[in-house]
């Protein structure tokens, strides 16, 4: 080979090596820049995976389940507008069902907490039983294990209390109301007292009912809210 030709081969093997180092270099640079803004990236996806964190369960009845009323309208859509209007990220799970009771929600429970993961669980249950005369003991028991399922699945609990007419008679009455207090206690979980408060125990009561007189109208859902909302809120991140 002429010394020419050896020259020439030099050449070229030099310009194909620069050649490459410059596709490599920007390769390289993508690559740094891929990795470098990786942890940026996370950080960015983390809020939208925070923003899903809580769930908020409600097990209840007809009170919860809208009944008689136009979709949209009752306390637990209003609810719903209500952690928009506070900026608060949590969805809501309603699972209220009219009629039942607190054998139907403590069966439907298990079920309930392992589909939907909550964070929060709301009980509005009770009513049906005193409406049915079911015993006491067994309502408490109810009420007792379905807040012990939900806190063993790693939720916070809500009790919703509730109260019978004074035609039930006193000690019945005043036995029923304070079942929910007393699983609130024992428990030491979050307790609305009286979800009808300002709906049911108000001298024109009449008219926050349906023609029933036993479901709240319209109305009414926004008080509902406004009794639960309080404590609910502190449940929520």
């Amino acid at each position: 080979m002429s010394a020419l030709s050896k020259n020439l081969r030099s050449d070229f093997t030099k310009l194909a090596r620069d050649a490459a180092a410059l596709l490599v270099k920007p390769l390289g640079a993508l690559l740094l820049a891929v990795f470098a803004t990786a942890p940026q990236l996370a950080q960015a996806q983390a809020p939208a995976v925070a923003a899903t964190r809580d769930t908020v369960l409600i097990v209840g009845d007809s009170l919860s389940a809208e009944y008689g009323l136009k979709r949209g309208t009752g306390w637990v859509p209003l609810l719903e507008k209500q952690l928009a209007a506070d900026k608060k990220s949590a969805r809501v799970v309603n699972a209220s069902i009219s009629g039942d009771t607190t054998s139907g929600g403590r069966s439907r429970l298990p079920g309930l907490l392992t589909r939907h993961k909550p964070t929060v669980v709301v009980i509005e249950l009770g009513g049906n039983d005193a409406l049915r005369g079911l015993p006491l003991d067994m309502t408490e028991a109810n009420l007792l294990s379905m807040t012990q399922a939900a806190k063993k699945a790693g939720a916070k609990v809500l009790l919703l209390g509730m109260q019978v007419p004074p035609n039930y008679g006193g000690a019945y009455g005043s036995t029923f109301s304070g079942l929910f207090t007393k699983v609130a206690k024992a428990e030491k979980v979050a307790l609305v007292p009286f979800f009808l408060k300002g709906v049911a125990d108000v001298d024109d009561a009449v008219g926050n009912f349906q023609a029933d007189r036993i479901h709240p109208n319209e109305q009414a859902q926004a008080k509902m809210l406004a009794n639960v909302w309080p404590e609910l809120k502190k449940l929520i991140k």
